[in-house]
């Protein structure tokens, strides 16, 4: 998930009524406790994190600005993480994780959940939809929402700036649908009273999200103490109180993900000549600007070959423009892993070459969506192919013969004979 986001006052919400005990001592020393910056549930996971030290035994005292990047739009890397936590910071409260776009095991130490915080569908169903027009969806540009949103066919796209305003386009009538994250539509409806929304389940592996403690990977014994407070907290219906404002409707929680889809529609597809949807290209100045999917076919065509020369340049792109939020080798931290067997799976993919490489060259990086090179944008998707178990040529590989592949991502035969081992 991508950090910072916008700040939502709503901790006055979430607190009144809420009278919980403590059954232990506290501690001199305090535990140093940051929260994301503008993060829809600062305010809950600071109330949490509270209350979760204070059952381990501690004192916790925040930090503000703990955090890197705090009025960036950026994502929040690995390595800054890392570096943050143990010096300045004992625990990220509030940590978006997903079994897709997770951190590396090893890099960091992580908490059991104490909020299940999904990616969600909401209408407002007293708007009807006016059969004349398309369905206009919003998603939150650079985020996972933007990345289940692209399933929808037949729809344009509201892309927005942050959550809240993702949230707001539903609300005010921009949009009839919005994929947002859930606790950024509690937020909203606790800071607008009387708004209330439809609210259903996306299906895509990206929708599944938990918000956990994160540590540094020497404080094990830490660690330890907090799940140990949060098992606790869970078994006398303490954590239930803390969250039940921002818990997911019962229809949500109760449903099974049961799609088998990865989050890229395999397009959004070229309509005709080298179209690219560069009306999907984003920049602060046009928020909220409505962007048309097509699911036009294209047609068939062989897997491009690359050559060496290309994996070897894509990489040092990859590192410079790409590796922050998808990780040093691939497998996701704030974005979502670009290898494995949740991207490239050994068969039966739904992710289509063409469609990789579409995507990418239209909206990444985050900071700088479709603004590379057709060539770099080339050696980053040989670089990517080759990850992912597709073996180099000697016919160096082209935007165009990018674009034109319809050939499914499934596991190249490099890493299929590796896994049969």
């Amino acid at each position: 998930m991508k950090t910072p986001l916008r700040q939502f006052a709503a901790g006055a919400a979430i607190a009144a009524g809420l009278a919980v005990a403590s059954s232990s001592s506290v501690a001199a020393a305090p535990i140093h406790i940051c929260t994301f910056p503008g993060s829809p549930s600062a305010a809950l996971d600071k109330i949490v994190a509270k209350e979760v030290l204070k059952t381990a035994g501690f004192d916790a005292t925040f930090v503000d600005g703990g955090l890197p990047g705090g009025g960036d739009d950026d994502g929040v890397s690995l390595k800054e993480l890392r570096r943050t936590l143990g010096h300045g910071c004992d625990v990220i409260a509030g940590f978006p994780r997903s079994s897709v776009a997770d951190a590396a095991s090893g890099a960091m130490l992580f908490s059991r959940g104490y909020l299940r915080a999904d990616y969600v569908r909401i209408e407002v169903g007293s708007k009807a939809q006016d059969g004349a027009m398309p369905m206009v969806v919003a998603a939150t540009y650079g985020s996972p929402s933007q990345l289940i949103a692209v399933q929808e066919q037949h729809v344009r796209f509201d892309l927005e700036n942050t959550p809240d305003l993702t949230v707001d386009a539903v609300a005010t009538g921009r949009a009839m649908r919005a994929i947002v994250w859930y606790p950024a539509v509690v937020a909203y409806q606790q800071a607008h009273a009387g708004q209330h929304f439809d609210i259903g389940k996306t299906r895509s592996p990206y929708s599944d999200w938990q918000l956990v403690f994160a540590f540094s990977e020497d404080a094990g014994a830490l660690q330890h103490k907090v799940d140990r407070a949060l098992g606790t907290m869970a078994s006398d219906g303490r954590l239930d109180a803390l969250t039940r404002a921002w818990a997911l409707p019962a229809q949500i929680r109760a449903a099974r993900n049961t799609s088998g889809r990865f989050a890229y529609l395999d397009g959004p597809v070229r309509t005709s000549g080298r179209d690219r949807l560069r009306d999907a290209t984003y920049s602060a100045n046009n928020a909220g600007r409505i962007v048309k999917i097509s699911d036009a076919g294209a047609p068939a065509s062989a897997a491009p070959t690359f050559d060496s020369a290309q994996v070897a340049h894509g990489k040092r792109l990859y590192g410079s423009s790409c590796a922050k939020c998808h990780g040093a080798n691939m497998q996701g931290v704030t974005a979502p892993a670009l290898s494995g067997p949740a991207f490239a799976p050994a068969s039966g993919s739904h992710l289509t070459i063409g469609g990789i490489y579409t995507y990418m060259s239209t909206n990444m990086p985050a900071d700088r969506p479709g603004k590379m090179k057709d060539d770099e944008y080339a050696d980053i998707m040989a670089y990517l192919l080759n990850a992912n178990g597709y073996g180099p040529g000697t016919t160096k590989m082209t935007a165009d013969t990018a674009r034109a592949s319809t050939i499914l991502l499934n596991a190249g035969p490099l890493v299929a004979s590796h896994a049969a081992k």
